[in-house]
């Protein structure tokens, strides 16, 4: 009986190792699922040693952190000289470069070698491309280095084909993320009846997640409903003003931020999902994460969350507070529709499990790393260390997508 290596891969993040953000909570699932994998992490201090647990080594980095402002080319400079050392020490079979031109992926690409890097996208990294010149060349470079660049929605992979200049679209991949469906949880007793909701909607608190359509909304609506509002953010002193004066005072409540495991604990207790954001959203876990309790969901009718939802979900125009108000009132009104949308939901979620997240993600790694040649020299083009080398084909991205 022959045994098989596993697949040797660096990754990281270069922000505190711990369940702060979606995309943390997304990796540390992500590695934990990913079969045959040996992963070492590069990421920051404090660890939360729980959280450490998914990854076979997780190294913190030394460099001090600048990113942004005129010390940011020194800053990746320092960062890259130890980010190369680690890579002449791990050799890797291939290298995971979380975020689309960030300084970590940056490091990453002139580092690698003949190393061939798969690129993540997140989100994060697009919107900041969208914005800044030098993000979107940092974005250039990163995926120029890549054999292979995935995004969770078709959405997200338009967006970085244009701002690459469809240089590179042969090397799109789409992954769905996915979550830990096993540990989620429907409450016993479904709820019956017609009449005001509570509701909840979770999430960081600043403008792109446009938190205020939610809380606007319940001024307009012709039920009572309830909202609770879970996370943290910059805008959360102007909600809780708006919701005064809107006289929202005793239907609208603010919890901080909560871990993954307390709000999970919790889902199962609301009636409905409110998701607001109305700029650009890479995948939306929580939409997942909330359909995955039997909560049916109403969503701001963005391109990615309705590849990710379809008609599981209730679309309302993004950024309007009315429009968001008639789909409440709607599911309150209609309990039978609510049933058939918990029920669409719940099928729905079945479709994102972390596991086949981590198959696939590690199926492509493995492609990219066997087909993975020298890129040869030419007399006339002086070969750049920081490029990596192609795969041979483009089918990796192929398999991907239709396993």
């Amino acid at each position: 009986m022959t045994t098989t290596k596993p697949l040797t891969i660096l990754t990281g993040i270069n922000r505190t190792s711990e369940p702060s953000s979606g995309s943390l909570i997304l990796v540390n699932d992500l590695y934990r699922a990913m079969p045959d994998t040996h992963t070492t992490y590069l990421g920051r201090t404090p660890v939360d040693q729980a959280w450490k647990a998914a990854f076979d080594h997780l190294i913190p980095l030394s460099t001090t952190k600048c990113p942004q402002g005129p010390g940011f080319d020194d800053y990746v400079d320092e960062l890259t000289r130890e980010v190369g050392a680690l890579v002449e020490k791990i050799q890797p079979n291939a290298i995971h470069a979380q975020y689309l031109g960030f300084a970590l992926s940056l490091a990453f690409s002139r580092t690698a070698g003949s190393i061939p890097i798969v690129a993540i996208a997140h989100g994060p990294d697009v919107m900041a491309a969208e914005r800044s010149p030098s993000e979107r060349e940092g974005m250039n470079e990163v995926a120029a280095a890549s054999a292979a660049i995935v995004a969770p929605t078709s959405a997200l992979a338009d967006r970085i084909d244009r701002l690459t200049g469809r240089r590179f679209t042969d090397r799109l991949t789409i992954i769905p993320w996915g979550i830990r469906l096993s540990d989620a949880q429907v409450r016993d007793q479904p709820p019956t009846g017609i009449g005001p909701l509570s509701l909840v909607h979770a999430g960081r608190l600043d403008d792109n997640k446009s938190t205020i359509t939610a809380v606007e909304a319940l001024a307009l609506t012709d039920q009572p409903h309830h909202l609770t509002v879970i996370g943290k953010g910059t805008l959360r002193e102007g909600l809780e003003q708006r919701a005064l004066e809107l006289g929202l005072r005793d239907r609208v409540r603010f919890d901080p931020f909560v871990s993954r495991a307390e709000l999970w604990r919790r889902l199962p207790n609301f009636d409905a999902f409110v998701f607001t954001t109305r700029g650009l959203e890479a995948f939306g876990l929580v939409l997942i994460e909330a359909q995955a309790h039997g909560l049916p969901v109403a969503y701001s009718d963005l391109p990615g969350a309705r590849d990710i939802l379809g008609s599981a979900g209730v679309p309302y125009t993004p950024g309007d507070p009315r429009s968001l108000a008639v789909v409440l009132d709607e599911m309150g009104r209609d309990f039978h529709r609510r049933q058939a949308l918990t029920k669409a939901a719940l099928n729905n979620a079945r479709g994102y499990d972390i596991t086949n997240t981590g198959r696939r993600l590690r199926e492509l790694t493995l492609c990219v790393t066997e087909s993975y040649a020298p890129k040869p020299s030419s007399p006339s083009v002086p070969d750049d260390p920081r490029v990596a080398a192609w795969p041979k084909t483009s089918s990796c991205g192929q398999a991907a997508e239709q396993s």
